[in-house]
């Protein structure tokens, strides 16, 4: 088969590739804003805001893995990838798979979960073969947020949640899977860590791993928009940071499956494990 990676040249898009290779048995093709700096065997240009362009990087290819891209403008995002879906089903891409987040559900933009849900939806609606890989939230970036809370001096939130936080390398052999497997048409998988963490449980793992005290806090959402916007952020990405922490709150993150074993081969790394060397 022909696999095509849309969103190759970021950290997930790039596993993604990395793993294809290493498994073997198919041709890989990254697609990129700059394909000059893929790994792949073979590179493609696609932008996601020029649809034509997609069209002629999707040509021939028998199953593509759509990446999202960050944080955008509201709408931009989703806008984007009905655009990809849309440009793969003209190019005759036979199946077409899906970069979802655990929790997707219809809400107002600029929640986090809006353009998941309409794409989502999107693809179940015009694709002749589709699948959905939700991810849960990164570890990386749960680490990234603990190294920012000592300076700090606390991990702040909008009250108690479990998540299953799940490393970034776990996802992409899980896609990797997908798109060298069969028979997941169809499918909507959830891609998580062995088990759920509540704040009490992540404050004590990054005291232990880090050996420096740390507190948490619970904020008001208008105190945290006001952290957030403090710290320089755009406020599109302002919004989408506190739909992420309402999404902890509202449970959105608090699944456990067996999809990362299933769909890579291998039990998904834990979080202590994953984390060690973070601080």
């Amino acid at each position: 088969m022909k696999i095509g990676i849309s969103g190759a040249g970021g950290k997930l898009g790039a596993g993604v590739v990395d793993e294809l290779l290493r498994r073997g048995g198919h041709d890989v093709v990254g697609i990129s804003r700059t394909p000059s700096n893929l790994s792949a065997p073979e590179t493609r240009f696609g932008d996601y805001d020029q649809p034509e362009s997609l069209t002629a990087a999707y040509a021939g290819l028998d199953r593509l893995l759509i990446i999202p891209t960050t944080a955008l403008a509201p709408g931009q995002r989703a806008r984007q990838n009905i655009a990809a879906i849309d440009a793969a089903n003209r190019a005759g891409v036979a199946h077409i798979a899906f970069m979802s987040s655990s929790g997707a559900r219809a809400r107002p933009e600029p929640d986090v979960w809006a353009s998941y849900f309409a794409t989502e939806q999107h693809l179940m609606r015009t694709a002749a073969r589709w699948s959905v890989l939700r991810m849960n939230y990164y570890i990386e970036s749960f680490a990234d947020e603990a190294r920012r809370a000592f300076d700090q001096g606390a991990l702040v939130g909008l009250g108690e949640s479990k998540v299953a936080f799940v490393s970034r390398a776990d996802l992409a052999a899980a896609a990797a899977g997908l798109l060298a497997g069969a028979g997941h048409e169809g499918a909507i998988y959830t891609g998580t860590g062995p088990r759920t963490w509540s704040v009490a449980e992540r404050l004590d793992l990054i005291v232990r791993l880090s050996g420096r005290p740390l507190a948490s806090t619970v904020l008001t959402p208008e105190a945290l928009r006001a952290g957030l916007s403090q710290s320089g952020l755009p406020p599109h990405v302002v919004e989408v940071a506190l739909s992420i922490r309402q999404g902890f709150v509202d449970g959105g993150f608090d699944i456990v499956t067996g999809d990362i074993e299933r769909l890579a081969g291998r039990p998904p790394q834990a979080m202590e494990d994953a984390l060690r060397d973070a601080f």
